[in-house]
């Protein structure tokens, strides 16, 4: 009979695809199992040994997934060709792939190895007060791609990392202690070592001021309208702005008790008749 003589046929066939690809399915199967098994295990030993040697835990996490991925991948591929898929189709399909994420992530590759020389370089720490890309805040969290600040009026701003490394970066917490820089101005009828000795007591009273780097007090300029002071205490970091408010406080207090004018800008002007 035809029809069964097809069936039979049939039969035959898909046999035979079993007996060809079987053993190759099951190789596969297996190799993907235990390839598996070792690309966790190899994730977990090398984040023992990054964190022993104390590298950023940013750079931890990273270089563990990119080796448990990238061995995943190896993994894959040959089972794949254990499983009888050509390797020419694979390395083909894998380049396709590859270039179009390249292409497609080029603007996150740059802030990527810029995440990578922040974190070795460590121009700055969680924590650290800083003036990045014109932003000025405490450093919050610094990840792979970019950099997290909080500025002081407690705004989150999310910089690229790209931005930070292409432009200046000041760390005001790197040294620990600030130096605070004001400018009193007086009048030029008032006592000039009167107001000097006032600013040094103001500044002395200060709990925040540091005696040691000690703080300087002098005349800095006979300006247009006043005789202006320079006066620069060191503070610790997270006082800097603080003293700022409180010094600036203290001296119109203590200026108007001690009958020390603060002036304010003005110009005289002459009129002149002209005879008709």
């Amino acid at each position: 009979m035809p029809q069964q003589e097809e069936i039979n046929g049939l039969l035959q066939t898909i046999q035979t695809l079993i007996a060809d690809y079987a053993l190759g399915v099951l190789g596969a199967i297996v190799l993907f199992v235990a390839g598996l098994w070792l690309a966790g295990v190899i994730r977990r030993n090398l984040r023992r040994a990054l964190t022993a040697a104390k590298i950023e835990p940013t750079l931890v996490s990273f270089f563990t997934n990119f080796t448990y991925y990238a061995v995943l991948g190896l993994v894959v591929g040959a089972a794949l060709i254990s499983a009888g898929v050509s390797a020419a189709a694979i390395t083909a399909a894998l380049g396709t792939i590859g270039l179009a994420v390249g292409l497609a992530l080029q603007g996150s590759l740059a802030n990527f190895a810029a995440g990578v020389i922040i974190l070795l370089t460590k121009p700055f720490r969680v924590g650290d007060l800083v003036e990045i890309a014109s932003m000025f805040g405490y450093v919050e969290e610094i990840q792979i791609i970019h950099t997290i600040i909080l500025t002081l009026d407690n705004k989150t701003v999310t910089i690229p990392n790209a931005n930070i490394t292409s432009d200046a970066i000041v760390n005001y917490s790197k040294k620990g202690v600030l130096r605070v820089d004001m400018v009193f101005g007086i009048g030029y009828g008032d006592d000039v070592l009167k107001a000097k000795e006032v600013l040094e007591s103001i500044v002395a009273d200060n709990p925040r001021v540091l005696a040691d780097p000690p703080p300087f007090i002098g005349v800095s300029e006979l300006g247009d309208s006043s005789v202006n002071f320079a006066v620069r205490p060191y503070v610790n970091v997270d006082d800097f702005i603080p003293v700022q408010f409180e010094l600036t406080e203290a001296v119109k207090l203590r200026f108007d008790e001690a009958n020390i004018s603060i002036p304010f800008p003005q110009r005289d002007v002459h009129l002149f008749q002209e005879a008709v």
